[in-house]
This record gives structure tokens, sequence and C-alpha cells, in this order.
């Protein structure tokens, strides 16, 4: 009797024991997000509360969505220049970054982490920005800025990854 993980794998070429393994670490990034709400709420004053709370929900949702609208292509496109990746609108096309998982599993993977990264700022922002201020800065930190400054270092084509400058030694 075959398994059924054992056929999907066969049938989809995709290892299915590594794309729990990835689903469960974005799940654990995830409630990261839920950790940094609590400890900021923490670290200020009642009055602030609601604020940072919200602070931390619109992260995921503003950063979610203008990651996969643009920022997942210019993390893993092809590079151009080790600067940036090809601009490709909602992931489309391919990515060899991805490997042997799905793409949809690959970019929840770096989604969660580009808001937790656009979310630990929060903390020192806390009580001090306006709110649309920092919807401001989360946009720009979610599509332009943490998805080139990660092309640089995880795309192996990227000006300081560690292929890229293994090769020019």
């Amino acid at each position: 009797m075959t398994n059924t993980v054992t056929v999907l794998a066969e049938s989809t070429g995709f290892s299915a024991v590594n794309t729990i393994w990835v689903l469960l670490g974005a799940a654990l990034v995830f409630f990261m997000q839920a950790g940094f709400a609590m400890l900021e709420t923490g670290f200020t004053r009642a009055k602030n509360a609601g604020n940072i709370i919200m602070k931390n929900l619109m992260d995921y949702c503003i950063g979610s969505v203008l990651f996969w609208v643009i920022g997942f292509s210019f993390l893993y496109g092809d590079s151009i220049g080790g600067f940036i990746g090809t601009p490709s609108l909602f992931a489309a096309g391919k990515f060899a970054a991805a490997g042997d998982l799905p793409k949809r599993v690959f970019l929840m993977f770096a989604t969660v982490f580009c808001s937790t990264a656009t979310t630990i700022v929060s903390g020192a922002m806390a009580g001090r920005t306006k709110f649309k201020a920092y919807l401001t800065y989360s946009a720009v930190m979610s599509g332009i800025v943490y998805p080139i400054t990660g092309h640089w270092i995880w795309n192996s084509a990227g000006s300081v990854s560690y292929t890229h400058l293994r090769a020019h030694e």
C-alpha cells in the first residue's frame, strides 16, 4: 500500500518533508509577529497598546501584499548587476531559489520573514510616529528596502552573497 505523501511527492516532484518543514518554519516566524506585539505593548504606556497591535497587524497586511506584488521578484528574480532582481508582478515566473519547494510555499516563507523584519522597528517607533507615517515606512520597507538588500545576500548572484564573493576571489 503506497503512502499518500509519497504519491504526492512523486507526482509533483516536490519533497513532502521539505515542504512541511518549511511551512512549519514559516508558521513559527509568523508567530514572532504576535511576540513582538506583546513585547512592544509591554514596554510602552497603556494608551499606546491598541496602536501597537494595529501597527503589527498592518505590517503583515501591507507587507504581504507588497512583497507578493513586487518584492518577491526583487529579492529572488534574475539578478540585474547583483543589485536587484528582475521585476515581475505577483511573483510570476520561475524562481531557482525555491529549489525543491512549491513556489507558493517558498513565497509564504519569504513573506513572513519580510513582515517580521519590518515589525522589528515598530517597537522603537512606538508612541513616536503617526499611524500614517508608520504605514508609509512599512510599505517602503516591505516593497523596496527588504527585497533589495535581501537580494544582495540571499540571491546567489547578489553582490555580497557568499556564492558571488567566492567566485571573485
